[in-house]
């Protein structure tokens, strides 16, 4: 029977265009909590049935503290048997094939015949012969290969998973795989469906095991990394991430704001005809108190996510100076290889070389330039057209920069060119270090003139000032006694790495009683630190929304009307913030989400 709503209270001061928006809002069983926090009376029966319809076609169920949700159906019988080869291809001494699904068993009988099936979790030697036909020398695959049977659900794809370490020479490796397909059992006209065997696609494995509750997907995302990971502190960023302490964070987070809400909509819903012990006020500015130290927290997660950036894309370090300054050779020394051209000719540098490297555990991506000079007439000689497109280039380089490296001849003043580019590159908060090269070149009382006038040229810290010489032909890569410094390079790139350490440390709260808990966050990927910017700018929404309608606006409206308003739309700022939360971790009821997990599951 429907029943119309505004028949449902006949004593119901709101409009049935209000109470259809307060219901699109509301959640039973945080409802419930609310009331036995204040004490409100029981429910009359038409509202019961109401709030229960609505509920129920919201399908709103929130888990308890500590549960997962699983993310799709337990995979059955009839789900296709997956395998593919888990190591890399080529030439090796050992190949992994790793198999996933109710087939396992029955791939192990059709291999390794008239054997008993292996123990679990307990390595077992045995021949692999071809399948569908009868064991004999001509048959066998791989002579002695290793089998693993592990069996679900608690296995890595949360199915029963039989591992194959067969030799790994390519003809072994290709037999092996050209064969588990033929073990599938023929079509049988008794059985309507017969269990399917098929190489994986990409990702397929970690696509099952976040199907079947075993890995979240920023334990996914932080897998992918360690897979790529080619530097130690790339290393470090990814192992912080493959424990689950990120997606508890954001859960926590989730289920403070999904409490937060709780309360807002019991003041929507029984305001009218129940006592509260707190006024809608106070009750708003409690909840706006905890929305703001959450807010607090994200700031600094969404920080520590930028700097966990530089660590897993790389430093981008720009070499900056007036032509002959010595780029190009500094830019040698530190790579340890002529990688850019060094000529006594100004200008030699045209475009930008990229050199990669990594320096102390950071991967750095290095950009010599050209030097910076006023285009005319300089020295006797003309600045080409394409020198001034290099000049262009190398401008807008350093301001795209992480850490700019001046480097400044010491046997010539300081160019306005690229002391102007310096000055506009500490306004960007770019960190600016200077490196006087040729010290070999002048008189010890000249290089003191430079240490007292360069922190006030180039607006940087004496610490960052560095004194070097390029002429000595030791490179980084053939040195191997510390002490041995030859030209202050050393001692150079080892200010470096202090300056990335506190690019990349992790900031702290200052209310945070344990700071360990924020290096995971340096962890956070792109994807997730843009989800919670637009969780930030809901809770934004939300402090607006519970603030005095006299503050923002003039006009004389009732306040009490005034106020509900403004609490629906703060209840559903929380709403939209909670399900950027659940998108995270791959929980939220979005569309994009079976999007966004093929793109994590193929890295």
């Amino acid at each position: 029977m429907r029943v119309s709503i505004s028949s449902l209270r006949s004593s119901c001061s709101l409009s049935p265009r209000r109470i259809l928006l307060l219901a699109t809002h509301t959640n039973g069983r945080l409802i419930q909590s609310t009331i036995r926090r204040y004490g409100v009376a029981p429910l009359n029966a038409s509202r019961i049935a109401l709030r229960q319809r609505r509920t129920n076609s919201l399908n709103l169920k929130i888990p308890p503290p500590g549960y997962r949700q699983l993310h799709s159906q337990a995979i059955s019988v009839n789900e296709p048997t997956i395998y593919a080869l888990s190591t890399a291809s080529g030439k090796a001494a050992i190949a992994v094939v790793r198999i996933s699904g109710p087939a396992c068993r029955q791939i192990y009988e059709r291999l390794c015949p008239s054997t008993a099936f292996p123990k679990p979790r307990y390595a077992t030697l045995r021949k692999l012969y071809a399948p569908n036909a009868p064991p004999s020398p001509t048959t066998v695959l791989d002579s002695g290969a290793l089998m693993l049977y592990f069996p679900a659900p608690n296995t890595v794809t949360g199915e029963d998973v039989l591992e194959l370490h067969v030799h790994g020479g390519p003809a072994i490796v290709r037999a092996v795989l050209a064969a588990i397909p033929q073990c599938a059992s023929k079509p049988d006209s008794s059985s309507l469906e017969t269990p399917q065997i098929r190489y994986a696609e990409p990702g397929e494995f970690t696509r099952r095991a976040f199907a079947n509750n075993r890995m979240d997907l920023p334990q996914i995302e932080s897998l992918g990394e360690t897979l790529s990971a080619t530097t130690e502190q790339q290393r470090k960023l990814s192992v912080r991430g493959t424990t689950s302490s990120l997606a508890a964070r954001y859960e926590d987070w989730r289920m403070l704001l999904l409490q937060a809400r709780g309360e807002l909509e019991a003041l929507i819903d029984f305001s009218e005809d129940q006592h509260f012990d707190e006024s809608p006020a106070v009750l708003c500015a409690s909840v706006a108190s905890q929305i703001q130290k959450i807010s607090v927290q994200m700031n600094a997660h969404i920080a520590n996510a930028v700097r966990g950036e530089l660590l897993r894309s790389g430093i981008s370090v720009a070499l900056l100076g007036a032509p002959n300054a010595g780029k190009s050779s500094l830019l040698n020394r530190i790579v340890g290889r002529e990688a850019a051209i060094v000529s006594q000719e100004a200008g030699t540098t045209r475009d930008i070389v990229e050199v990669g490297i990594d320096l102390g555990g950071w991967l750095v991506k290095l950009g010599d330039m050209a030097g910076l000079r006023k285009a005319g007439l300089v020295g006797g000689e003309v600045v080409s057209p394409i020198e001034q497109e290099g000049i262009k280039r190398a401008k807008q380089r350093a301001l795209e920069s992480d850490v700019l490296i001046i480097v400044q001849d010491a046997t010539t003043d300081v160019d306005p060119e690229v002391c102007e580019t310096a000055r506009q590159c500490v306004e960007l908060g770019i960190d600016v270090v200077v490196a006087i090269n040729k010290t070999d070149q002048v008189s010890q009382s000249r290089l003191e003139e430079w240490r007292c006038k360069v922190p006030t040229t180039f607006t940087v810290p004496t610490q960052r000032v560095f004194f070097m010489s390029c002429a000595a032909t030791e490179t980084l890569a053939s040195r191997s006694v510390l002490n041995n410094d030859s030209g202050n390079i050393q001692t150079f790139l080892r200010g470096l790495q202090d300056i990335f350490q506190d690019m990349t440390s992790a900031l702290v709260p200052d209310a945070e009683p344990d700071p360990s808990l924020w290096q995971e966050s340096l962890g956070a990927t792109e994807r997730q630190r843009l989800l919670i910017s637009e969780c930030l700018a809901q809770l934004d929404t939300f402090l607006l929304a519970v603030q005095s309608p006299s503050e923002d606006n003039g006009s004389s409206v009732d306040s009490d009307q005034a106020d509900e308003v403004d609490i629906v739309v703060a209840a559903e700022s929380l709403r939209q913030a909670a399900e950027c939360l659940a998108r995270i971790t791959g929980l939220g009821q979005s569309g994009d989400v079976e999007e966004v997990l093929g793109v994590v599951f193929e890295k």
